[in-house]
């Protein structure tokens, strides 16, 4: 980490040039004012294919013990800027076999040798891929998230950032009847972390009980959970609990963006599964097999989901999705809207 690779990682981040077409960036599934994610129910990428998943918020991302849904392999954040640049299945940044291209292109820019050169001193010629995803990293992990007003009621004593609703949010978010914390636990509110000179921490996984195909706990077959890794049977339908930072910017929820308010999320968990009543889908998530005992239903009436959502929103940052330090650097062939 240092500031030139943190700012070559930046103008990375924001350029198009670092997809095959010219058309994507990083940015343009990761979008700042959408706390880095893109809006989308579920990812799109730079040739028009659908991705099975949505894109995952960026913050706070140095923190986590795992970098995906459900791949508890990607644990850096440099192997995990390869998986959008290469992948083939579906593509997202599409650069698997023409690299070289790529680096040609930025080679030929006017700033990018120099700067690549200021960040890695050490290397002859640093312009590579492999320094792209190191340049990359080090921004990433500049994206901390921690200027809510929760954080400013928990960590600065400032007694009126939230409102009464909010408040009483707050302490059913965190009782044990509801159990939100056990799975959206720590200050980034995903669960487990890692930092250095923590004790390593598993990653953990849970099934939410979203879909019940069949009634045997089974998931859509492109969206089978940490099973796809595995392949054991007790791991279908478990993903990841991603972050509630700004959970208010970041709908539609659910890895699969299955959900479109957080009033439905507080539905399905109060309920203790989904019921998709018919078509190709159809299961009752409540009788899943494979449904973590965590999600056990709770009786809330309607104040409690509006104080509950109330509460959500007081984790949404506005000054990390308009800080100027995560934004295109300007001129820029950042993506535009």
């Amino acid at each position: 980490m240092t500031p030139a690779k943190v700012e070559l990682g930046r103008r990375l981040f924001h350029d198009r040039a670092l997809s095959a077409n010219g058309t994507y960036a990083c940015s343009s599934c990761h979008r700042q004012e959408l706390a880095f994610t893109d809006g989308r129910a579920r990812a799109l990428g730079s040739t028009g294919e659908l991705h099975p998943r949505g894109a995952m918020s960026l913050a706070n991302v140095a923190y986590g013990a795992t970098l995906a849904w459900a791949d508890p392999r990607l644990t850096r954040l440099e192997d995990q800027a390869r998986i959008p640049m290469l992948n083939e299945h579906p593509v997202e940044l599409g650069l698997s076999g023409r690299e070289d291209e790529v680096l040609r292109r930025l080679r030929a820019d006017p700033d990018y040798p120099g700067m690549f050169s200021t960040a890695f001193p050490e290397n002859p010629d640093p312009v590579s891929l492999a320094n792209v995803t190191r340049a990359i990293a080090s921004f990433e992990r500049t994206l901390i998230s921690g200027d809510s007003p929760y954080d400013r009621l928990v960590y600065r004593d400032e007694t009126g950032t939230l409102s009464e609703s909010a408040r009483r949010g707050m302490r059913l978010f965190f009782s044990e009847r509801l159990g939100c914390s056990r799975c959206h636990g720590g200050f980034t509110f995903s669960g487990p972390i890692a930092f250095e000179g923590a004790r390593p921490i598993a990653a953990t996984f849970h099934n939410n009980g979203l879909y019940n195909l069949g009634g045997d706990g089974s998931y859509p077959g492109d969206n089978p959970g940490l099973y796809a890794i595995t392949g054991r049977t007790e791991d279908m339908g478990r993903f990841r609990a991603p972050t509630l930072r700004n959970i208010e910017l970041t709908a539609p929820y659910m890895h699969d963006g299955s959900m479109a308010t957080l009033t439905e999320v507080i539905d399905h968990y109060a309920r203790g599964g989904r019921l998709v009543p018919d078509g190709p889908l159809a299961g009752d998530g409540r009788a899943s097999p494979r449904k973590s005992d965590l999600i056990r239903g709770f009786d809330l009436d309607d104040r409690g989901k509006a104080d509950l959502v109330e509460f959500l929103k007081s984790l949404t940052d506005r000054s990390f999705v308009t800080d100027p330090r995560f934004a295109a650097p300007s001129p820029s062939r950042a993506p535009q809207d």
